[in-house]
């Protein structure tokens, strides 16, 4: 038996099961998440593979496990961040940035690639994930459409390209083509041009930054 170290079972398999997640965004850092293993997410996570499997029944519910913890995450770190920032632009320009800080601090392949690997309903479920975000971006847009200071575009569709232009920095960021900086310049002042913003540019791709005390290419 292994030995219980919270007051309860309850607490005990919480508190192993956030192990285990932590373990995997550890191991994402260095691994990327199609590399990884269940023996490599075992031992960081310092249990037997026996015992997750107890948790997770195989790598896809891992994967799906850790989605919604980063979609949770990113979602609260967002909604926080933007707390008093009034300005749309600042607004769509910390969207901007969150998605990218997120992209380099857990370089995994995009859901298509990993759905492939793991089968069609786990692509679903991990492209299901995608909604939030989306979701998220489409309000900045609409009340951004709103305030008057974006163009009427078609809210869901202009989301769509927005998240399309950050997942092609994917690839240029983890291979160290381009920065987080560098690809938030360029995605946002693209972007706002795009959404027809005044004096839309590389400069006001900072608001966000300057308002929230933080710097565009934190990693």
């Amino acid at each position: 038996m292994p030995k219980i170290s919270a007051p309860t079972i309850a607490a005990h398999r919480a508190q192993t099961r956030e192990r285990i997640l932590e373990a995997v965004a550890e191991l994402t850092r260095t691994a990327g998440i199609d590399d990884i293993s269940m023996t490599e997410v075992a031992a960081r996570a310092g249990i037997t593979r026996t015992a997750l499997y107890n948790y997770f029944p195989d790598k896809a519910a891992l994967l799906l496990a850790f989605a919604d913890e980063a979609t949770a995450e990113f979602m609260e770190r967002y909604r926080a961040e933007l707390h008093g920032v009034p300005e749309p632009t600042d607004r769509l320009s910390a969207f901007v940035r969150l998605q990218l800080e997120a992209i380099a601090e857990h370089p995994h392949p995009p859901a298509a690639e990993l759905g492939a690997s793991l089968g069609p309903d786990a692509y679903q479920r991990l492209a299901d994930h995608v909604e939030p975000m989306q979701q998220l971006l489409e309000e900045v847009l609409r009340h951004g459409t709103d305030e008057g200071a974006f163009a009427a575009q078609p809210v869901a569709a202009t989301a769509r390209l927005v998240l399309a232009m950050i997942g092609a920095q994917r690839v240029p960021i983890l291979r160290g083509e381009t920065s987080v900086a560098e690809a938030h310049t360029l995605v946002t002042a693209f972007t706002l041009r795009a959404l027809g913003a005044a004096g839309s540019g590389p400069d006001r791709t900072d608001g966000a930054n300057g308002a929230n005390g933080a710097t565009g290419d934190r990693p």
